[in-house]
């Protein structure tokens, strides 16, 4: 069974060419795009108010994702980060307190919780919702290496260094982190990542609440990227129950400029 786990990973995929790498100056003018973008982004779908959890990316804490905690709450969300300072990677008690923390948001507020996780934090946010799948509402993730080996990205060596694990290791010993969480799952991802090679971040049809948004986006500024920030709530704003996939077309075609066709070679 495991052998045959590992056959349905991306194994061998290379990670993103240097040309790409360099793309990734540009988050800074994704991050400007916001200011433009505002009162359009205040039309996507409200929220009902459940709890929302957001992890960061490797080497990053929660003031990296401090803007799309803002936007969240101006949709209506209560939205909070991972309060554990910066993600150096799954060490010592870190998992266990990121459980205790959804946990207790779900404990709070008496109703699922949905969890949002950028690059690392995405493989967190999925694990968390195959192992608590009762208080949690759905996942989406922005960039997450979840379907290939970890040396298929560019982040490979810092995450050995700061983490003090081996790549080649965490992708023995985890390989089921490719097979979707038992509730309804979102991947959120760029050909144009510097960081991760795209093809690591599309989810498989494990069930029938999965997919895939592909977004014109660096790795770095994917978080304060307007079009994920409008899939981000377009997909929080789904009646618990009543999932449907995401639809890319709309406000008179300029969506599909937007959200390109992610069935296209």
């Amino acid at each position: 069974m495991l052998m045959a786990t590992r056959r349905t990973r991306n194994d061998h995929l290379p990670p993103p060419s240097l040309a790409l790498l360099a793309l990734e100056f540009r988050a800074p003018w994704e991050f400007g795009a916001l200011f433009p973008a505002w009162p359009a982004l205040q039309h996507a779908p409200a929220g009902d108010g459940h709890a929302v959890v957001v992890f960061p990316g490797l080497s990053a804490s929660d003031s990296s994702t401090v803007p799309l905690r803002r936007y969240l709450a101006s949709r209506g969300y209560n939205a909070d980060g991972w309060n554990q300072g910066f993600n150096f990677g799954p060490r010592a008690g870190v998992v266990e307190a990121a459980r205790r923390a959804v946990q207790a948001a779900n404990d709070a507020s008496g109703r699922k919780v949905s969890l949002i996780g950028w690059s690392l934090g995405g493989v967190y946010a999925r694990e968390l919702a195959k192992a608590m799948p009762d208080c949690v509402r759905c996942v989406i993730t922005l960039g997450t290496p979840f379907a290939a080996h970890p040396k298929s990205t560019n982040a490979w060596r810092i995450y050995e260094l700061t983490s003090g694990r081996s790549a080649d290791r965490e992708h023995e010993e985890n390989a089921d982190l490719h097979i979707a969480p038992p509730v309804p799952t979102t991947s959120i991802y760029s050909r144009t990542d510097g960081i991760v090679a795209w093809q690591g971040s599309i989810q498989k049809r494990d069930h029938a609440q999965v997919e895939n948004i592909e977004v014109i986006a660096s790795h770095i500024g994917i978080g304060v990227n307007p079009s994920a920030w409008w899939a981000v709530a377009d997909r929080l704003a789904q009646p618990e129950g009543e999932w449907k996939p995401f639809d890319r077309f709309g406000f008179y075609g300029l969506k599909g400029l937007l959200y390109p066709d992610p069935h296209r070679p």
